[in-house]
């Protein structure tokens, strides 16, 4: 059996690649829907509908402005509950494990 990620020759039975330490043999996880903790203008609903769908986050935008004008009062209560519901995506950390700490 190879693994899928570095194409090294492993064990049949492996779960694991023992040379890049990355699961075989599952089905990757499918995309979930997450706020951008990173690219976001007012609460990363957008940018997260944008990541989600792979398109441009300047579409989403738009679309989100359409709505809030063309359906006034529901197109803001609709941000609301998205803000709310969708969760936030997790902090990404460095390759090396360091956590970044912010000096006064």
């Amino acid at each position: 059996m190879f693994c899928n990620y570095c194409g090294k020759n492993i064990q049949d039975d492996a779960r694991v690649c023992a040379y890049c330490g990355r699961l075989v043999g599952s089905a990757p996880l499918p995309p979930r829907l997450r706020r951008s903790r990173y690219d976001r203008k007012i609460a990363g609903v957008a940018a997260g509908f944008a990541n989600y769908t792979h398109s441009d986050v300047t579409l989403w935008r738009l679309i989100w402005v359409l709505v809030g004008i063309f359906l006034f009062p529901l197109g803001e209560v609709a941000y609301a509950i998205a803000w709310i519901v969708i969760p936030e995506e997790p902090v990404a950390l460095p390759a090396d494990g360091t956590v970044a700490t912010q000096s006064q």
